[in-house]
């Protein structure tokens, strides 16, 4: 049992809880392998490989406990700030086909292209989208500046108002380029734009996030939903999640903790009865 048992936080997590049905949720990462039109992409085995792996990830996470999955097409490296059009629709095939299969709440993140995030969500029924939709970054893949103004429009336009949404404000690879600090972003962030929760994250997918910034976070908007967003392990995760209101996990479920390979079950189980023990 342990010592430190994790805090109260964000005084208005109530749809959280009410989301995945427990405190502190551990939401997945489902990668999708390379689609059609990625620099990657494998044409000989085609949208039927990226299915199965998909597929195969999907039940290893839901196996070994976890609250919610998230899908994303993270090996459509280099990303676009804009997708094109068969990014979207292959995602949709993907999720299409594992519909019937998906036992936990589900979201996406279509990267790093907000809008079409929102209209993947809209076409399958997903019930988040994590996305950079404020602020102006320089990134490894370009500028960075999304219209927050026009996502939320758009997301009404859809017809979704009960998507929630989740507020990338550190984003991979990237610095704001204003000199800023993350719990200035945070709090002019919900100030203006009203999101469901804030995720805060290291600087690469599986980099560790520094406690002590997800805690400024934390105390810069006590009445808004945190997410530790990159690097949660099951050395620390009792620790970023006495701080954040869940954690979003992806590498540190992979076979060897590597973030190219597949989901290990046996990872995903041992990382969720840590969470269990305390929770």
């Amino acid at each position: 049992m342990t010592q430190n048992p994790p805090r109260s936080v964000a005084v208005n997590s109530g749809w959280l809880e009410a989301l995945f049905r427990t405190a502190k949720p551990i939401v997945a990462m489902c990668h999708l392998q390379p689609l059609p039109g990625d620099p990657a992409y494998d044409a000989t085995r085609g949208m039927r490989a990226v299915v199965e792996s998909a597929r195969r990830d999907l039940h290893a996470l839901q196996r070994g406990g976890v609250d919610g999955v998230m899908f994303s097409n993270e090996f459509s490296l280099p990303y676009l700030t804009k997708v094109r059009p068969e990014t979207t629709a292959a995602m949709a095939r993907v999720i299409g086909e594992l519909l019937g299969e998906i036992e936990v709440p589900f979201g996406v993140n279509v990267l790093w292209d907000p809008m079409a995030s929102l209209d993947l969500a809209a076409g399958t029924g997903a019930r988040f989208v994590r996305e950079v939709m404020s602020g102006v970054y320089a990134s490894d893949f370009g500028l960075w500046n999304p219209n927050p103004g026009e996502i939320l429009r758009h997301k009404a336009r859809l017809g979704i108002p009960d998507v929630k949404l989740l507020f990338n404000i550190v984003p991979e690879a990237a610095t704001y380029l204003a000199k800023r600090d993350v719990a200035e972003v945070a709090k002019t962030t919900v100030f203006n734009h009203r999101p469901d929760a804030v995720c805060v994250s290291g600087i690469t997918a599986g980099a560790e996030l520094d406690s002590q910034t997800l805690l400024r976070v934390r105390d810069a908007i006590p009445t808004t939903v945190v997410f530790s967003n990159t690097g949660c392990r099951i050395e620390n995760i009792e620790t970023q999640l006495q701080h954040a209101d869940g954690a979003i996990v992806g590498t540190t479920f992979k076979v060897g903790g590597v973030f190219d390979n597949a989901v290990d079950e046996d990872r995903v189980r041992a990382f969720m009865n840590k969470v269990h023990s305390f929770r």
